[in-house]
């Protein structure tokens, strides 16, 4: 995985860390070429330019996402591309539910150079890494379950929309933001209740939130 081809991109909105974190990737991947994204629409314009990525590490919170919605949004329109969450919440069920969600590895950002350099390595091979002493073993709330289940089925552009019906924008605001009519995202809106088995957005933003545990950054739904 060494090759010249190998792209990785970094996305964390903090300028120093992600200068330790390119070092530690140039560290074992010598010859990779590295993009930086400071936000998720950097990131996602990034991705559209240039698809063919290995890898992207991926910070939980950052502008643009907040929780696993950006997660949530690369597995669905990138199935392809595997995501390591690279965060600072570090608790097992934040770990396990980055893995629920697809991503392929969970490094703490309080872990060393060398810790972040062999987490890279055994990535890019294929395996799949979490912390040592991280506890996967308790048993999954049922509704919890049934909840990922239901936000996985929604559509890359439906995760668009949801994200940023949790931030209180209106139809308006989001039909301007992606460049669609407002006509389209009501569609949208109303796909996505149907999906997650609510009666309104504002029980949709609700429901997001707390698969996120929290961290799904909620707003003033209204519109």
């Amino acid at each position: 995985m060494n090759a010249p081809s190998t792209h990785l991109v970094i996305a964390d909105d903090h300028p120093l860390f992600r200068d330790a974190l390119r070092q530690a990737v140039a560290g074992v991947l010598t010859s990779a070429k590295i993009d930086e994204a400071g936000s998720f629409e950097d990131l996602t314009k990034l991705l559209e330019q240039t698809p063919d990525v290995d890898l992207i590490l991926l910070d939980l919170s950052m502008p643009g996402i907040s929780g696993f919605s950006g997660l949530i949004y690369l597995r669905a329109q990138y199935p392809a591309i595997p995501v390591v969450i690279v965060s600072a919440s570090d608790d097992s069920a934040t770990i396990r539910r980055s893995l629920d969600f697809g991503a392929s590895g969970f490094i703490p950002k309080r872990f060393g150079v060398e810790t972040l350099r062999d987490a890279i390595l055994k990535i890019m091979d294929g395996d799949v890494w979490v912390p040592a002493d991280t506890d996967l073993s308790a048993v999954a709330d049922p509704d919890m379950t049934r909840l990922r289940d239901r936000l996985v089925t929604l559509t890359p552009q439906q995760v668009r929309v949801l994200m940023m019906l949790s931030e209180g924008l209106l139809n308006k605001q989001i039909a301007y933001e992606l460049g669609v009519s407002e006509a389209t995202i009501k569609a949208h809106v109303s796909a996505i209740l149907q999906k997650l088995g609510v009666e309104s957005r504002t029980q949709a933003v609700i429901a997001a939130a707390k698969i996120a545990g929290g961290q799904w950054k909620q707003g003033s739904p209204t519109g």
